[in-house]
């Protein structure tokens, strides 16, 4: 039996959608056999690789690094999933989108902080203009909105994805 390469990717948002992941509890290991996790922040794995069945990706694009992950994933897997709100909308990391970068930095790192702190400077991707859903980056298949999406929502389309049934097939999780 072949084996589904599952992915699951981390953009900016706060991981509760991986949380949701695994909120699937025993269903996780009922399906473990059927699957391949390629990637995830659950794996130590440091290259995203080819020929990934299905790409779950949360959080919003929000630095030049997010875009260039969510192109490199869109361009190797079969079918990619916008996974929580922060990648179907923009959410939370969007809330800064009506911000000036350089003053929002400004009022956290010197204004808000003690003491001569400055931005962050080393090892930290710059930001964005705006942070954007994904969907503004690249092309979805499926939504999966929710704050974190419920495990259900991720059952379903696993499971149809394992099934060989059309994403369509899932017209309340389909928004775009």
């Amino acid at each position: 039996m072949k084996r589904l390469r599952l992915a699951t990717i981390w953009l900016d948002g706060c991981s509760g959608c991986h949380m949701s992941f695994l909120d699937m509890d025993e269903l996780l290991l009922e399906l473990a056999p059927r699957l391949e996790l390629a990637y995830s922040p659950l794996v130590d794995r440091k290259e995203f690789p080819e020929q990934v069945d299905l790409a779950l990706l949360e959080g919003a694009v929000s630095t030049p690094e997010d875009e260039a992950k969510a192109r490199l994933v869109r361009a190797r897997s079969h079918l990619v999933v916008a996974l929580g709100d922060c990648a179907c909308n923009g959410n939370l990391p969007a809330m800064r989108n009506r911000l000036d970068n350089a003053e929002l930095l400004d009022l956290v790192y010197r204004q808000q902080a003690e003491g001569e702190a400055g931005p962050p400077t080393r090892n930290v991707p710059p930001l964005l203009p705006h942070s954007l859903p994904l969907h503004r980056v690249i092309d979805v298949d499926l939504f999966l909105p929710g704050c974190p999406p419920p495990a259900a929502a991720i059952v379903r389309a696993l499971t149809a994805v394992l099934e060989g049934r059309e994403l369509s097939e899932l017209p309340t999780l389909k928004f775009g």
